[in-house]
Formats: structure tokens, sequence, C-alpha cells
């Protein structure tokens, strides 16, 4: 807006008197959302001071009855800022802070080289510091220029005004006072209020607000008028505020120099102008449960002081006052029916959509929305959550509100790729067609003419009508021509000519309103146009090949004449070369081909011919040539729902290129079940017509949808920017344009609002993530929100009333009723079949069980293993056993162990199948001979019971068990679906994931796909990016907010390191979701789920067949020792010391016992306990049992399990078994406390996903006497590791720290070929000294935080190495005959580095001197260049340099001359 503040607030008398005031320019007004506050943005020509504003301001307010009226003033200083301008900065800051008059003078304030210079002392800049970044941001919003002030320090004469000194003096001392107080410290207890300020201080704090005592959460309210986040952060006064807490950080914080206990309330809100930290200490006595009430979506108010935190090095509210408050939503105000929005992004639209599918859903379905359609870019994978939040979490609020399953998909017209039709035709194929044929005296249609017009009428699929008429051509029928038709002179003598006999055939054909068909149309065509030209007869005409037709559909025929093509369709002999016995045979090749397009093909209309054709040929690479265009599809029933998962799988594994690609023909072939939309700007129909196309085209263009779309104004504002549109005028022509499309073609046109974020203040999120993505218009943001239907309503008023209703709710309802409800997921479970897999698994359980324990079986293993298989086989589970066993065989076969994974091994049955080697029964002693069996339940894990013979025979027992309750992994009823995950060697996955295909079908077996979204690390960097390119600085909060908004966005899709999706031979995976390749990839051999796996986990078999080092390292092992691991003791003494002492390692030198870098321990470099962090754990705990090692692992796994929790009781005194260190202990300690089973089983797996304790759940454990500690210690676990998991790990590390000691230089042959991630013989192999010195250097990048990744790999491998020398082993010299390309050798004393333990020697290079090693020695360095392609010339110079080619010479050539 434009005028004078005296031409509109000229009523108010101050206006009038402050003459700079009234006559300055109000370039805008704008509101706060409750009206009540104003803010003037007002451009002056002249400085005026800040109290003649502020009076201005409250008269303003109080003439129209509002809360708070701000002027902000605006300045053009061009030169820099006046001295009348650097006095008003002074008064405003004297105004705020009186003491700024006693300790600065204005006079001697500088604006120097773009900079204000004040001058002060050091207790001044502090007590200033508040001060000086309030006038830098007043001075960047006043004058829109940078300008930083800066505090100069000088003596009391240079920067205070002229005053008695001891005035001053009293002055200082406040001041010091008050920066004393400003200072962060523990809170103190709260002073008198301060005596009101005079009449002529200024504002008067008016009475303390009411709230009801369920809404206040700290402190109290004074009645204050609310202003914006954005407005509190530039003011260093008391602010109020309101908005919604998205980020909590409370803290409890115990001073050690004190002894007190103190809360730190510490949380970010927004209101979306900008964010701000609020922060407050508080003792913990007086703090009461203030923290438990602030939580992320709190909306709430509060009143506080800005003030400097030195800590976070920015401006936090310190609250003194917090209450909830009613969060203002956007509301549908509408009456009477609502619209449908028909064209939605959600956050799966990859980096464009920012707003999450449950939000979306909540709000249409909190405004009344009957219906929302999803329809993202190319992908269907928000279908799932969608689906998932109206059946789960927000059930309540969305209801049984329709959502429409659909998505944006690339489309091209590859139509215009075939010739077969020409023309705008789309009569339906069981429409009316004339196939005629012309005889002509030659080949020229410019200089010959037609002798004969023949025609048949196809309607329906049959002939019903001909035509036939020769023509006088007025000139001789050469003789070869009547020998070739019969046509003679004398034939055509008395014949119509032209003029007659092509009218009368058009008028017959239908005038050009019927497609015409020929057999080589072109020649035809070009005859009948050229006829019609010399007539002066204006014609449309489509005109449809059959040559070109039968070349496509008959492709196994060599020639394509009439004669072929009749004898191949079987329609009977002919007469060939007359035309109208051509005509009549060409009519009935035609029924047939039209047959086939309908019937086999999926064509409708004539249009659709071009397309369908298309898609039988290769034309992938033909396809990326063509225009791309948006295009919307909407599922109307399930049949359409699979032919969408079945378009989608195309797009992603046969046309993608840079975007999943549906092709028109394909979408004809798939059109079943399934509605169209014309979309967006982008869409085909929009373009042509901003294209200038012919109206004829936009309707045969148009006619391909089923419905047309027009979308708000804003949306396309940007075409005018770009130049593509004259202005908002023609936008809406265009939309009028297309809603007349639709008023012609009978179709309905939908006013749709290309959502892609909730709200209007969410472009923010997507502007920074284009930004991100180098998008130069990211700042000029559409208004994408979602709107509601008053907004849709006004947005198309131009329309009028009744036809803005019409496409804003009428139609947008409509084809929502034409869609049925979906469930884009099934319900049913779609487990493979097996056959016989349940007797099967029974008989393979106890005929192990009974060669373990003898027949007839114990009578605790024979009720665990009736139990266990009763539940199994009960609920169709025998085929997971079954399939899980099969693959463990495999691999075994194949001489590689396998490790089970997850609570598998807490089932008797997953261990008599084999599927495990973890034995979860009781501990127990057994006779592998007589079968004796002494249980022991005291006992956590059997390897710890102590060494006994058998008492019957005498030979040594074995110790077995490890206490598992088998509803660990099946539940409390056994009817949980079971995930049995293994580990696999990572060099064998490959291999397992082929045989798996092989057990199922490849075609019916697909890696698990997972989605990747924004992270939080990367969401920072974007905004981080975002504001240094654009020089915006902005507070911490604010910054966490942006990110936090632009996390969980779409990235790409990928695989899961070892899911594998197996699909039974019943259905197809389009019954359940589409595929792809994983990262979108087109050259990937790879197909994976396109929805995420886990939403898909209850109707599909998912295999988790993942990849790990340990059972690699076993392999290794074994190979270099020849020693079977499973036949390993557990009970070792040697290899348990490692986890106490590394005298087992027997160090040389001064001190055997300990080293300085890797202390007292030996369990470097063992799986499991290797780690810094675990090692801490064992050195704290000092594990001396299995079942100890078991727990630590646990601990380990966990999350709150042992920081915080679990070391602090270690720390008290209570004994490692004592405490929750797998989830299994919660159920067996509360049921040996007298829980009872169920109620324990349930507590277990609330703890154990981070749920804490019910009621219930307490009040239980409360009743049997459990110790707080231990209730407090379940309350704070957020994740805990399944014992079973725990045991398998422990195993396979025992095993290979068994090699660790008693065969070590196997063991690190095997941890560098397979472990080791940073292994560098260029420093490694040179001896202890350059490893300690790298270790030394690393460890001070460590401290100083400047490592990176790759280093903390390589300071762990220097660890190791470090180890390695201390044993007394040394690398000896890499040589080009005897190093390996890969692996380590193992000789007497050491080992040899591999080729690409070298930095800058890769494996292919490596592969390739080790296989022509084998074809004979190298004659020189030059020569090995030559035989080994792979191995660069670099490659070869850097083998020479390390003396690995010892004594080769560099060249072949031999002088004559030496």
């Amino acid at each position: 807006m434009s005028g004078k503040l005296i031409d509109i607030f000229g009523n108010c008398k101050s206006v009038a008197e402050e003459q700079h005031l009234a006559g300055g320019e109000v370039r805008s007004l704008a509101f706060g959302d409750n009206n009540t506050v104003m803010v003037v943005e007002l451009g002056l020509s002249q400085v005026v001071s800040r109290k003649a504003i502020a009076q201005v301001e409250k008269q303003i307010a109080k003439q129209y009855g509002l809360e708070r009226v701000c002027i902000e003033p605006r300045y053009s200083m061009p030169d820099g800022l006046t001295d009348a301008y650097i006095g008003s900065l002074y008064e405003d800051m004297a105004y705020r802070m009186p003491s700024a008059r006693g300790l600065l003078d204005c006079a001697k304030w500088k604006y120097e080289g773009g900079a204000l210079y004040i001058p002060m002392d050091e207790v001044s800049e502090k007590h200033f510091a508040n001060a000086l970044r309030h006038l830098e941001a007043r001075i960047r919003r006043e004058l829109d220029m940078v300008c930083p002030v800066h505090a100069v320090r000088a003596a009391a004469e240079d920067y205070a005004p002229p005053s008695d000194a001891p005035k001053r003096e009293e002055i200082l001392q406040q001041a010091v006072a008050e920066a004393v107080s400003a200072a962060p410290a523990a809170p103190k207890p709260k002073k008198p209020r301060p005596a009101p300020r005079p009449e002529n201080a200024g504002y008067q704090r008016p009475r303390t607000e009411k709230v009801r005592d369920d809404d206040l959460i700290f402190g109290k309210l004074i009645q204050d008028p609310i202003v914006s986040v954005n407005e509190a952060i530039a003011a260093y006064d008391m602010v109020t505020i309101q908005g919604e807490v998205f980020f909590t950080d409370n803290k409890d914080i115990h001073s050690k120099k004190t002894g007190k206990d103190y809360v730190k309330i510490a949380f970010d809100m927004t209101d979306r102008t900008n964010s701000v930290r609020v922060s407050k200490f508080l003792a913990a006595d007086k703090a009461g449960d203030t923290a438990s009430h602030i939580k992320n979506g709190l909306y709430c108010t509060v009143q506080g002081k800005m003030v400097y935190d030195s800590f976070a090095k920015e401006m936090v509210l310190e609250p003194t006052g917090i209450v909830k408050a009613k969060k203002p939503v956007r509301q549908d105000k509408a009456e009477g029916m609502k619209r449908v929005e028909l064209h939605l992004h959600t956050n799966m639209s990859a980096m464009d959509g920012m707003s999450s599918t449950a939000a979306l859903l909540c709000r249409a379905a909190q405004w009344g929305h009957r219906a929302m359609a999803i329809t993202d870019h190319g992908v269907a994978q928000a279908f799932p959550e969608a689906l998932h939040a109206q059946e789960g979490k927000q059930k309540d609020i969305i209801g049984d509100m329709k959502i429409i399953y659909g998505i944006e998909a690339y489309y091209v017209n590859d139509a215009d790729s075939l010739s077969v039709v020409r023309g705008g035709s789309v009569e339906p194929l069981e429409g009316t067609f004339i196939v005629f044929d012309l005889e002509t005296t030659g080949l020229n249609p410019a200089s010959e003419e037609i002798t004969e017009i023949a025609a048949v009428r196809v309607t329906d699929g049959a002939i019903h009508d001909a035509f036939q008429t020769y023509v006088n051509p007025h000139k001789p029928i050469p003789e070869e021509i009547t020998k070739l038709t019969g046509i003679s002179d004398e034939t055509v003598a008395d014949a119509p000519d032209l003029g007659e006999a092509v009218p009368k055939f058009l008028a017959w054909a239908g005038e050009g309103r019927y497609p015409l068909v020929a057999h080589n149309a072109g020649f035809d065509m070009g005859f009948l146009r050229a006829a019609c030209k010399r007539l002066s007869i204006e014609r449309e005409f489509t005109a449809i090949d059959t040559l070109e037709m039968s070349r496509m559909m008959l492709p196994h025929l060599h020639k394509f004449k009439l004669n072929i093509l009749a004898k191949e369709l079987q329609v009977g002999p002919f007469e060939h070369h007359r035309a109208s016995e051509d005509a009549a045979v060409l009519g009935r090749i035609f029924v047939k081909l039209l047959a086939r397009l309908r019937e086999e093909m999926y064509a409708r209309t004539v249009a659709d011919i071009n397309p369908v054709l298309a898609a039988t040929t290769d034309r992938k690479n033909k396809l990326k040539n063509l225009p791309r265009y948006h295009f919307i599809i909407l599922v109307k029933n399930q049949a359409g729902l699979r032919n969408l998962y079945q378009l989608i799988s195309k797009s992603f594994l046969e046309y993608y290129n840079k975007r999943p690609i549906m092709p028109r023909s394909e979408l004809i072939r798939h059109r079943e079940g399934l509605i169209f939309g014309s979309a967006c700007e982008a869409g085909e129909v929009f373009r042509a017509l901003t294209g200038n196309a012919e109206w004829g085209e936009l309707k045969r263009l148009a006619s391909f949808y089923d419905y047309l779309e027009i979308q708000p104004i804003g949306n396309n504002n940007f075409m005018i920017g770009k130049g593509m549109a004259k202005d908002e005028e023609q936008l809406r022509d265009w939309n009028r344009a297309i809603l007349r499309l639709a008023d012609e073609l009978g179709k309905p046109c939908c006013a749709t609002g290309d959502v892609h974020f909730l709200e209007p203040e969410d472009e923010a999120f997507r502007r920074i993530l284009m930004a991100g993505q180098g998008f130069g218009d990211a700042d000029n943001q559409a208004p994408l929100y979602f709107k509601s239907t008053d907004e849709m309503l006004k947005e198309f008023a131009y329309l009028g009333a009744d036809r803005a209703y019409e496409v804003v709710v009428r139609n947008t309802n409509r084809i929502a009723d034409m869609c049925d409800v979906i469930r884009p997921v099934p319900r049913e479970n779609y487990p493979p079949h097996i056959d016989g897999c349940e007797d099967d698994l029974r008989n393979m359980c106890y005929e192990k069980a009974k060669r373990i324990y003898g027949d007839p079986l114990p009578e605790l293993v024979q009720a665990r293993l009736d139990r266990e298989l009763n539940s199994i086989i009960g609920n169709g589970y025998a085929v997971m056993y079954i399939i899980a066993q099969k693959l463990v065989t495999k691999s075994l076969a194949d001489g590689y162990l396998v490790g089970s994974r997850g609570s598998v091994g807490s089932s008797l049955a997953a261990f008599m199948s084999d599927i495990t080697e973890v034995n979860s029964l009781a501990p127990h002693y057994l006779c592998p001979d007589d079968k004796y069996v002494e249980w022991h339940e005291e006992y956590s894990c059997g390897v710890d019971l102590p060494d006994k013979v058998c008492p019957t025979c005498g030979k040594p027992l074995t110790k077995q068990g490890f206490n598992i309750p088998f509803e660990t992994f099946l539940g409390f009823e056994g009817d949980k679906v079971p995930d049995i995950d293994l580990n696999f060697a990572g060099e064998y996955q490959s291999r397992i994931h082929h045989y798996t295909g092989e057990i199922f079908g490849h075609d019916h077996v697909f890696r698990a796909g997972t989605i990747g979204t924004v992270a939080e690390k990367t969401a920072y960097g974007y905004v981080k990016k975002y504001m240094d390119e654009r020089g915006i600085e902005c507070s911490r909060a604010e910054e966490n907010r942006l990110a936090a908004g632009c996390t969980g966005v779409r990235r790409t899709s990928g695989q899961h390191p070892g899911g594998v999706v197996v699909v039974p031979k019943e259905i197809e995976i389009y019954d359940v979701c589409p595929v792809q390749h994983p990262a979108d990839d087109p050259d990937s051999d790879i197909i994976t789920t396109h929805f995420e796996y886990h939403s898909i986990d209850a109707n599909l078999l998912k295999l988790d067949e993942l990849g790990h080092d340990d059972p690699t390292m076993i392999k290794h092992l074994e190979n270099l020792t020849g020693v079977n691991a499973q036949e390993i003791p557990l009970d070792d003494p040697d290899t348990m010391s490692l986890f106490h002492s590394c005298k087992a390692l027997k160090y040389t030198g001064e001190n055997p016992d300990t080293d300085p870098i890797l202390g007292d321990l030996g369990c470097l470099a063992v799986p499991e306990f290797g780690t810094k962090f675990v090692r801490g754990m064992v050195k704290e705990t000092h594990p001396s049992t299995f079942a100890e090692l078991v727990s630590i692992s646990g601990l380990s796994h966990g999350t709150d399990v042992w920081l915080g929790n679990a070391a602090e009781l270690v720390r008290r005194g209570i004994p490692l078994s004592g405490c929750i260190c797998c989830r299994d202990d919660i159920m067996n300690y509360l049921i040996l406390q007298g829980v009872k089973p169920k109620l324990a089983f349930k507590t277990m797996e609330s703890v154990r996903k981070g749920k804490g304790l019910t009621e219930e759940m307490e009040a239980a454990m409360n009743e049997q006497s459990v110790p707080d500690w231990y209730i407090d210690s379940c309350k704070k676990i957020k994740y805990m590791f399944p014992k079973a998991h725990a045991v398998a790990y422990v195993m396979m590390a025992f095993r290979i720290a068994w090699f660790k000691v008693h065969r070590p230089l196997a063991f690190y042959s095997a941890y560098f070929s397979v472990r080791a991630k940073g292994f560098d013989a260029s420093c490694m192999i040179k001896g202890d000294k350059v490893c300690i010195d790298k270790i030394k250097e690393l460890q001070m990048k460590d401290r100083e935080k400047t490592i990176s990744a790759a280093e903390k790999e390589m300071m762990t491998t220097l660890e190791v190495c470090h180890e390695f020398y201390r044993r007394g082993f040394a690398f000896e010299p890499m040589d080009i005959y005897t190093s390996a390309a890969t692996d380590f050798i193992v000789t007497e004393k050491g080992l040899i580095p591999p080729f690409t333990s070298m930095p800058g020697i890769g494996e292919q290079a490596a592969q390739n001197i080790v296989e022509e090693r084998r074809n004979g020695r190298f004659l020189s360095a030059e020569e090995m260049a030559v035989r080994c392609p792979k191995a660069s010339k670099a490659v070869v110079e850097l083998l020479d340099q390390i003396g690995a080619l010892g004594s080769m010479p560099k060249t072949t050539q031999i002088s004559l001359f030496a």
C-alpha cells in the first residue's frame, strides 16, 4: 500500500502534530494473527526520535482499539550513518537502559569504514553487550544495511560524558552489579519486585494475568501484548511470545561445587516468524514437575526477558511465566459440502514435498473433507503410511475419510514415435472406419490420375457396406497398369470424372468424419489429398496404414502383401490389384487386426493405436528424447491398484531415464480401474495450450484424460516472471480455456492445489532443499500449501460463483465418488508353501533331540519341544523354519558357519533344526554317551558350570544351555510372526541370496527395499548452506526448526543389507506392491520392493540373510589352521583371561603385563569387545564368566542400558548379574520374584521397546518387593538386546579370541585380511615406533575433534598393529612373487602383507599381478606393465619403490655396447 501517514491516520492528533512523521510514506500495514497488533512500515526523510514514534504508536492504538501498534521507520542513508541518526540510536539506548546516559558519551560515537565505534570500558562492554547487538539489528532493519557495532576500550575521559566523579562511580557500580547479575550462574532466590518506575520513565506493567491452574506450567504471566518471536529476538527487555515447542533439552544438573541439584529447563519454540531458545535454571526442590509438562508439540505462552547466553553465544529467553495456550489452526470455513484435493504431494515426493502423509490426512479430516488424494512424483511410497495412519495412531482423527491413492507420473506420448495413424481422430475401435483402395495411372499424385475408388465400411468390428466407382482419368492408361489392375481405357471411358467421383466417395465416407484405412496409406492418401486440393475441397482426414500396422503386429512375417496377410489371418482368397477386391479383403484383415488391438493390447480408440503399437518395439532409448509431462493417475478400484503397481514397476525397471517414465502405450494397456487427470502447468494439455496449439489439437490431447485440472493463479505466477505469460489475466484466460475444453468434451474440470506442504510458512523448508539442489529460483516459492474450500473458492471467484463451486467442490467430489475404498497393502499374510514342511520340521527336531538326549526325551526337553512345535506348526510358521534350515545347511555344506541374530536362539526348535547353535534350555550337564542329564537353573549359562564327570560312565560331561525363554521369540501365546535373522559370511552372502532364488524361483524373490530420507545432519547442512550463501544470521533454535522441517523428506530408495522378500507362487508381487531397482539405478541387476520392507512384513516373508565379518574370519582361521571352530571349548581359561588381563598374549619388552596404549586387557580386535567403549565396560566390570560376557554384549547393544543406568549400579556395588543387561533378564527375574508370567512378559516387551512401565506393572513389582533401583532402571531403558542374539555373538567372538591366544599369526592374518578397514602398509609395516608415533598423532586429532571417520578406523588398526609388534611378530617385505592379492600370508615369525595393503594399489590390479605371475616370471618392470594391463605404470613404480620387485630390471632392452 502507499500513502502518507497523515492521510491514513489523520484523525489522530499526535500524527498531525509530528510533521516529519505525518509526511512519512506508509509502505505496508500488517496485522498479527489475532488482528490486535498492527505493524506499520514507514519511510521517512528525516530522523525522528523514538520518543515521538512511541507517542504516535500509543495514540493510534488507542484510537483504533488495538493492543499495540509498532511503527518501523525506514531511512535512506547511502553515505552512511548521519549524526542525527547516531543521536537517535543513543537516545533509544538510553531510553531502554538509563545507565547509558552516565556511562556513554554520544559525542564520542564514530561511524568509520562502514562500522559504528562506541568507546567504553571493560565492565560497560559486558553490561551493554545485548544493547550493541540490538543496535546492529535496528540499523539493518531501518537502513537495510549491515553496520557492525564495536565497543572500543578507552579511558573514562574518552568515553563517558562530563559529570561529577562520584555520580559516575555510582553509575559504574550499578552497571557492574547489573552485568554480574546477567552472567549465567546457579539459580538464586527471587529478588523483591522493584518499585514502580516514575510516570515519565515509560510503560508501567499491568496486573497479573489470570490463568487456569491446569494451564499454568511455570511462574506467572503479567498482562502484556503478545509479540512475534521475530520481534522478541531483536529486543532486550521483557517480552511475551506464543508458539509451539519443537525441541526439548531439559537436564538434571548436580553441582559438585555446592552439592546442590538443579534442573535446567531448555526448549526451542516457534511461531513460524522465527524461533527462540527458552532457558531457565531452577533449584531441583523448586522445579517440581515443570520439565515433564514441556514436550514437543506443546503450544504455550512464554513471558520473560531476552538475555545473552554466553555459553550458547546467542540471545535466549529466560522465562518468568509459561502457560498452555490454544494453538491457532487454519479452518475450512465453507458451509455444506467441502472440496476434495486431487493433486497432493507428501514428503515421499523426492526433495519436493515437505509434509508427512499423516499430517495432511489429519488436516483434511479435521476440515471435514470427505476424501483426499495422494499423488507423489512417480512413486507410491506414501501409500503404506497413509494406511497405517488411518488404521493406527491417527485413526480417531482420520476416521473413515476416503483416501484416494494415485501418483503424478512422468509421462511421454510415445504415440508420436509411430505413424500408423496420422490425424486426430478419437473414434472408438467399435466405431466406424472406411477401408479403401485406389487404382491409378501411375505412382506420382502430382502427374498421375485415379482410375478406381473402392471401399468398405467397417462398423462395430464387421463389414456393413461397400462403395465402388471407376474414375475417368482423361488420359491413356499405361499398358503395364492395365496388365496389373485389369483396368483399361475402355473400362473407364464412360466413368464419372474426378470432380464427380471424389465428392461422391467423400459423401459416402462421412466427409472425413471417420478414419480412412489403407494398405500403404501414404500412397492412397497422397492421391486423395491431391484430388481434394485440385477440386478445392477442404477436409481434415485421419488415415490408418495397415502396412505399418501389420509390420508391428505380425513381426514374424517377412512380407506384408495383402495376399500374405489374408493367408496369415485366414480371411479367404481374393483377386489382387483390383481396388474393389483389395478393399474388401483389406476390410476383413482390418477387422482381425482391430480385434487384436482391443483384446490383446487394450486399445480403446484410434488415438490409442500408435502408442500401443509403439510398446511392441525396443524404444527405451527413443523415449528419452520425447518431451515429458506430468500426468495424474488415480486408483478407481482394486484392479486399478494392481495396474498402477505394474505401471510403477515398468517405469522403474524398463523405462527409467533420470525419472521413472510412463509411456502412453503402457497407460493404455493398464488403464482398467484407473482415472487419468491432466495435472499442472507441466501437463501435456496445459503445455499445448500455452504453446498456442490449435483448438482441434487441444481437444485431441484432452480426450485421453478423464478429467482436466486448473490450479490457483499463484501456482503459475512464475510464468509471468519468466516471460511465459503476460500477466495474471492471461493465466486466468488459460484456466478459462481449459474449462471450456472440458465443457466441449463433456469431461469434469477440477480445481486442484498441487499441494507440496501443509502450511503457507512451510515453503521455507522447500526453499532450503531446492536451493541445496542448485535451483536458481528456489527463493521464488509458489503458494503450494493445502488450501481450504473457502480459500479455493476465493481463488476461482473470477469464474463466477456457480462455476467456481462446480470446479472446486462438485467435480472434485464427483471424482472421489468414482473411486472405491482401497486398501493399498492387503490384510492377508502370504507365506510361501513347501509341501510337507510341518512333518519335516517335527521329525527333524525330534530326531536331533533324541540323538542328543536319548529316547525317551527328558521330561523338560519333551515339554519344551512339544509346546514350541505346537505353536510353530499351529500358526503356520513351520515353512519359515524349514527355509532357514535349508539356508543354514547350504552354507555349512559350503564350509561357512552361520551366526543367528535376534531372538531366534530363544527357540529350542531352531536349535534342534540346526538353524542356530544356541541351546535355549536351562543350564545342564549332559553325557553324550549314556545321555545322563543334570539340570542347574541357578546358572545363567551352562558354559560356566564347573567341570564334572559322568557319574555313570566316568567320562567328562558337556555343559549345555543358556536359559532363554521361548516367549522372547514368538510371544507369550506363541503366535507372534517369527523373524529369523541369520549372519552369513560376508563373502558368501551373494551366493546364499542366489540360492534363495533357486528355492522359490528368481522371479518370486526380491531384495527388501528401503527409503532414504534427509537425515538430521544433512538437513543442518542444507540450512547452513542456505544461510551462508545469503548472508542470513538466525538463531540456533531457528536452525533447529528449519532442519527439522527438512528432515524426513525422501531422497532416494535403497535396499536392506540382507533382507530378502519371498512371494509365494500363488500370487504376484504386484498384488502387494510395485518393484524397482535400488537407488533408482537402471543398470543394477537387483530388484527391490518399492515399499519400505517394514510396511509389508505382515504380508510377505522377509528373510534376513546378512553378511557379517565373524563367519568370514572363522572360515579364514579354519583354512589357515585346520582347527574346527565348532569344537573350540567355550570355557577355555586362557581365552577368558583376555577379558581381565593381557598376560596370555605374552608381550615382549620390559613390562609384559600392560601397555601404555593398550592397557592391561587382551580383548582388542576381539569382536563385540574390541572397541574403546566396550573395553571400558570390560575394564569396569571385570568379567570372569561366559554369562558376564553375554551381559556385556547385551549392555553394549542396548540404548540407555549401560550409560546412566547399569554403569551407575555397578559402581554402587550391584553385581553385573543383578543388573538388567538383556531383555530376557526382566522376564526371568520378575517370574522368580513372584510376578505372574504373562505380566512379566508384557513388562519385558514394554521396557525393551522404550515404553517404560505402566501403573499395573509398577504396582506388581512393588507388591513383590522388587527394589526401587530395579524399577528405576526399567524406566530409563530405550532399547534392549535379546539374550539369544548376545549369546550367538559371544560364541563367535570367543572362538575368534581363542585363535588370538592359541593361533596368533592366523588370528592377525584373518583380522588384517577381513576386518581391518584402515590398513596402510606405507606406515604400519615399518615397525612399532612408526605405529606408536602415528597413534599419538591421531589421538591428538581425536582430542581436538578434528579426526575423520577414516582416521578413526586407521587408529584402531594401528592399535592392533602395535599389539602385533608387542607380541614379537613382524611384517616381512612385500614380494612380487610371494605376496597375495588381498590376504596376509602367515610365515614362521610374521606376516607378508598383500598388494592391496599399499595405498594406490587396487584389488583388480593386485589380482591381475597374481594371475599373470602364474604364467612365468617377469623379465622386467617394463614387461610386467605390459603383461598386467590392470596394473598401471604408477602401480609398478610403487612396487619398485618399496622393494617388492627385488632385483628385477626396469627394462628388457639389452645394450650392445655395455
